[in-house]
């Protein structure tokens, strides 16, 4: 990328050849030192070379980048940290990040995925020995040289002798791929945290999506802290190991040192999730088939199949073997290694042929695929203090009946809608801790756009008898005070590309926007407003961000079929999150509507057209934005109603109460019942229930197994039952469920004691 007007020519006496990017922190260049060897430049921000504390963050950097030059790590060339702007230089690393990596070819596989985790596990080991934790693992901060993968950005690493720097109580770092005590407890972070972040990355690199992606960071970091991790698609060999850096507490996972043996034991071709090459169940299950199936001992197999061989007999198993001839010469110790001797003899079982001794030990249950929009697993607390409770919410307008939509982070909820921007509520009792206003009448369906660990998101409306103005802008909230902390113009045409109102959609820490002119979209900072990339629409098309996991993709169409409000060959087109850079278009059957993520595709629903009119749903496409693979499942009928998907399946609600699941893999129906809860809006997925609400409050809860109600709610607010294609109106907040309804009505109880009907 060559410099841009604006750019310095050089810096610290270093001549700049070209622009490599930008992120939060500082814009990167390279250069060349006097004897032509390429380097990679760091500038940190004017705006943020004048705040102490990013200083205090770089300054950090610098050092602990120093300390730090193994093999597979960039080493600091030369630096200053006190420069009007500062700024830092390494050896440059040609190579793209796997984060590029996996958006344009796909998960890493077979003997280049074993040798990526023997790269990431050494490089972690040399991050380590200097006593230094990196605390920001992911997919961006990893470069594929030709000589191997390179971990880079010790932006926020600290030495583990040091305190963990405190940036205005924020918690720093990328949750998909954070430690739960990174979330819980940032002062407390060691190495056992980076070796949980490796974990996360080895499942991202094996399969194109990490085992806690979730649609919002917030459900993420509380996927990470409670949940599961999803590692069905992980190689068998692979996904033993994967486990034991992803145990909860940190003395439950391995050293790197310990994970590196761990890793050079495994076979040289990673190559199957499971022995039929189908993903097996769920991760727990795996464990207890794992130690059931020892290396000496023939795995179990249907009395219809032919036993599975036994594992040879010089597979380490026993206490007494070790790994006495790696290169540093130690032994494993003995609690890892039946964690070995586990991956080693499920891959025997998978060489081996014995299909039946997987499938027969119970691999059933949840197939796994993403997670819905929200979740509350059984254990799930209350929040502090909590008591049922009943609260409006005053906007600008009180002419607007509009309703609220909200998010929940820890004990906070934060909403908005209708005629608020955004207000941050405490999930306990209801009471408001600060609100922001917006005086204009809303495009109808245009809620809260998202939220970061520190910045609220929302838009703001002009008032109609307001000047000349943008009609509609993102605004930042800072999550703590309720401050103003930036705003932009934005477009508002997605509706017209996508069927559904989504302008904006927080990405990390950025926020996407379509600029005012409907031209291009804009990547900031959430908190900063520090523009992250621009990166304009396909020629003669207007797109919309479709948000999918952790990231985003492209939905476009040509602006005849969007003036005519008659989109019916859309597409979709992969998006590099690092430099907006929109990938190779991917033709859709249309007219559709985006609905999710499920099993890592992109689900939509094709519109059953009358006339111009829409009639419902006649069709699933599942798409691969990876492969650019499109498969289309027919429905056995038009199902007209609001859809939405969790768990996997796509619900549609009618609006006379009549809830149907749907497979998005086959378009079967999975069940269908009768509720009484008209015009509702869902599904919500808690712990064993999905949430149903229509706009006077009304909820019911079905089971997800067969939509056999569960309870059902009164009504909490005067007003219709609400409009089709309206979004979820529940928000869970550990166990409570929160509801809203019309004329900005909040409302909350508790998801094992709702309230009784009549």
């Amino acid at each position: 990328m060559s410099l841009r007007a604006g750019d310095p020519v050089e810096i610290g006496g270093y001549p700049l050849e070209a622009r490599l990017g930008s992120g939060g922190m500082g814009t990167v260049f390279l250069a060349r030192t006097s004897s032509g060897r390429p380097v990679a430049i760091k500038l940190i921000h004017p705006q943020l070379a004048a705040d102490d504390e990013f200083r205090m963050r770089f300054r950090q950097e610098v050092a602990a980048a120093r300390r730090v030059s193994g093999a597979f790590t960039a080493a600091v060339v030369d630096a200053s940290t006190e420069a009007e702007q500062p700024w830092m230089a390494t050896t440059y690393i040609q190579g793209h990040t796997l984060a590029r990596r996996i958006a344009t070819k796909g998960p890493v596989t077979g003997a280049e995925l074993r040798r990526l985790a023997i790269g990431l596990a050494e490089a972690l080991r040399d991050i380590h020995r200097v006593e230094v934790v990196h605390r920001d693992l992911k997919p961006s901060n990893v470069v594929l040289s030709p000589e191997g993968p390179r971990v880079i950005d010790f932006g926020i690493s600290r030495a583990v002798d040091q305190q963990t720097l405190t940036i205005t109580g924020r918690i720093i770092g990328t949750p998909p791929f954070m430690s739960p005590e990174q979330l819980k407890a940032p002062r407390d972070v060691g190495p056992r945290s980076d070796v949980f972040s490796l974990g996360t990355l080895l499942a991202y690199a094996a399969t194109g999506r990490g085992p806690f992606d979730a649609d919002s960071p917030y459900l993420a970091a509380y996927q990470v802290v409670h949940e599961e991790p999803s590692l069905e698609d992980v190689p068998v060999a692979l996904r033993t190991v994967v486990e034991s850096c992803l145990a909860k507490e940190p003395d439950g996972r391995p050293s790197a040192h310990e994970l590196l043996v761990l890793l050079r034991d495994l076979p040289a071709d990673l190559g199957q999730t499971d022995a039929g090459g189908v993903c097996a169940g769920r991760t727990r299950d795996m464990i207890t088939q794992h130690h059931v199936a020892t290396p000496a001992t023939p795995a179990p197999a249907a009395s219809t199949a032919t036993p599975a061989p036994a594992a040879p007999t010089t597979t380490p198993a026993g206490p007494d073997t070790g790994s006495a001839d790696t290169p540093i010469g130690r032994r494993l110790p003995r609690r890892w290694r039946p964690v070995l001797a586990a991956a080693v003899a499920v891959t025997v079982v998978a060489i081996g042929g014995g299909v039946a001794a997987l499938t027969a030990g119970g691999f059933g249950g949840n197939s796994g695929g993403d997670k819905g929009n929200s979740a509350a697993a059984p254990s799930a607390a209350l929040p502090n203090g909590f008591t049922p409770w009943h609260e409006t919410v005053p906007g600008g307008r009180p002419d607007i009946p509009d309703e609220l939509r909200c998010v929940a982070h820890g004990d906070a909820l934060f909403c908005g809608g209708g005629s608020v921007v955004a207000t941050r509520i405490r999930a306990g009792d209801g009471s408001r801790v600060w609100t922001a206003k917006s005086p204009g009448v809303p495009v109808n369906g245009m809620y809260l756009v998202g939220a970061t660990d520190d910045t609220v998101l929302g838009y703001r409306f002009a008032a109609q008898n307001a000047p000349q103005g943008p009609p509609s802008e993102v605004v930042a909230i800072d999550a703590n005070t309720g401050r103003e902390l930036w705003s932009v113009p934005s477009g508002a045409q997605s509706t017209a590309v996508t069927g559904r109102t989504q302008d904006a959609v927080v990405v990390g820490s950025d926020v996407v926007t379509v600029d005012a002119s409907n031209s291009r979209f804009e990547a900031r900072n959430a908190h900063s407003g520090q523009v992250t990339w621009t990166s304009p629409f396909p020629a003669g098309r207007q797109c919309a961000p479709v948000p999918m996991g952790p990231r985003f993709v492209a939905m476009c169409a040509t602006h005849a079929e969007v003036d005519a409000l008659a989109v019916r060959h859309p597409t979709l087109y992969p998006v590099d999150q690092a430099s907006g850079t929109l990938g190779k278009p991917i033709p859709v059957n249309g007219p559709a509507v985006p609905m999710g993520v499920a099993n890592g595709r992109l689900v939509l629903l094709q519109i059953h057209l009358e006339g111009p009119e829409r009639a419902g749903y006649d069709g699933v496409v599942r798409v691969d934005p990876t492969s650019r693979k499109v498969t289309y499942s027919r429905l056995a009928k038009t199902y007209a109603g609001t859809p939405g998907l969790a768990d996997g399946t796509v619900y549609v609600s009618g609006q006379t109460g009549l809830v149907t699941a749907l497979d998005p893999a086959t378009g079967r129906q999975k069940w269908s019942r009768q509720t009484g809860v008209e015009g509702s809006s869902g599904p919500v997925a808690g712990a064993d229930a999905l949430y149903f609400s229509s706009a006077t409050g009304r909820v019911v809860a079905l089971s997800p197994h067969d939509g056999k109600p569960l309870w059902t709610t009164d009504p909490q607010a005067d007003g219709l039952t609400g409009d089709p294609d309206a979004s979820p109106r529940v928000t869970l907040a550990g166990r409570a469920v929160v509801v809203a309804a019309a004329k900005n009505t909040l409302f909350a109880f508790d998801a094992q004691k709702p309230p009784k009907s009549g």
